[in-house]
């Protein structure tokens, strides 16, 4: 593959991947609004509850190393476009176990769900990586998780009136939150297409050439950076997957906003919005900035956000709460890109470990509902806090990387 064809099959790829972003956002903010709907309209404890989230995440765990493999064996774009299938069909089946009020055929919906995200994370997370110059990694990065941010903005204010606004009289659970969902296994079916169209596009490219790929444990586990940084990642989605699915619950506190339920999904979104404008302006300041230091001063600013939400509440705590995204912006994709190993034959390897470690999006809310439910909401914020604070000790370590 020429230097010409290779940038020209970079920069198709990133634009498929603006859609693949986008949705994952989309899907990944819609789902948390089912934690705040199994607590308020249901009546569930915040650990029951959680569950959703629970379900959601543990498929990284579970399938992420197998979901490795058949990468290595089909490649990126046929990945990704199985990825995108096996989400639309899971959508549909979560629309038909909500039909059936059956809470463990929807879990279950979920998990199948995050194994076809699972495949997103890993393949699509890698080759953008990968496939293009090292130096504008966590760039690219930064710039699509912008993209997954947008999703995650429109979904509180699309879909909040269908999951929480209770049941409506003569209408069927089932069309009581189809819309959000027909729109997402809409643009999944349209995605695999425009993947498995192009499945030969980084054919003969080396960047993405997995002929030589090999899950060496030994060799991932000597990498101090990567294991610090899985650790980082388990940490990170598992602070913002906790603050994401509690913050409706937070907001509509008689001390804090008391807000309607619908009305503090929307201000929600403002959360998602801080991600969006501070992952398109992270972008930018990585031109400048070393990524590392960006990141030390976000995780330390989230700590100190979520300390004020933790013991001042009010008002002041739900916007110090909402401000969190804001500094969550960049964490994913900087980690991400600190963390995965020079070679590119362990990329693949290095992603996977780093993709299981999204597990922490069960670990971390599930810690923190059961703290919630015995010393109350506020009070357990503690949790996601001390999450940033380990962040901001990753970053420290990396201060020399010349990602």
């Amino acid at each position: 593959m020429t230097e010409t064809t290779s940038t020209d099959s970079a920069t198709r790829l990133f634009r498929l991947s603006i859609g693949v972003f986008f949705i994952g956002g989309f899907l990944s903010s819609t789902i948390s609004l089912f934690v705040p709907r199994m607590k308020l309209i249901y009546g569930l404890d915040f650990t029951r509850s959680l569950l959703v989230q629970f379900a959601f995440h543990t498929s990284y765990l579970l399938f992420a190393f197998p979901i490795a493999l058949a990468i290595m064996a089909m490649g990126y774009m046929r990945s990704a476009a199985t990825g995108l299938a096996v989400m639309a069909g899971s959508c549909i089946l979560f629309l038909w176990a909500h039909g059936l009020h059956s809470y463990a055929t929807i879990l279950l919906a979920l998990l199948a769900l995050s194994a076809g995200i699972t495949f997103l994370q890993i393949a699509s997370n890698t080759v953008v990586a990968v496939v293009g110059s090292t130096e504008g990694a966590a760039f690219r990065l930064n710039l699509l998780q912008a993209f997954n941010a947008i999703g995650t903005v429109v979904a509180p204010l699309v879909a909040a009136p269908y999951v929480l606004s209770g049941p409506k009289a003569g209408l069927p659970a089932v069309e009581e939150i189809a819309p959000p969902f027909l729109f997402a296994i809409l643009v999944l079916a349209a995605l695999a297409l425009a993947f498995f169209v192009y499945r030969n596009l980084l054919n003969g490219s080396a960047q993405a050439d997995m002929s030589g790929a090999r899950f060496d444990w030994a060799a991932l586990l000597r990498n101090r950076r990567l294991v610090a940084g899985t650790l980082a990642i388990f940490a990170y989605v598992g602070a913002e997957v906790a603050i994401g699915a509690l913050l409706v619950i937070y907001l509509v506190m008689p001390d804090v906003f008391d807000a309607t339920p619908v009305d503090a999904a929307r201000l929600v979104s403002l959360y998602w919005a801080g991600a969006m404008v501070g992952r398109l302006a992270g972008a930018y300041a990585m031109k400048r900035v070393r990524p590392a230091n960006l990141l030390a001063l976000s995780a330390i600013g989230a700590a100190l956000l979520v300390g004020v939400a933790t013991f001042v509440h009010g008002r002041a705590g739900g916007v110090a709460l909402l401000g969190v995204g804001l500094c969550n912006s960049i964490m994913y994709p900087t980690i991400y890109v600190l963390a995965l190993p020079d070679d590119p034959k362990l990329a693949t390897p290095g992603g996977t470990l780093l993709c299981m470690a999204v597990v922490g999006g069960a670990v971390v809310p599930m810690l923190t509902g059961a703290l919630a439910d015995h010393i109350g909401l506020a009070a357990s914020l503690v949790v996601p806090a001390l999450c940033y604070l380990f962040i901001a000790a990753f970053a420290r370590t990396c201060r020399g990387s010349a990602v």
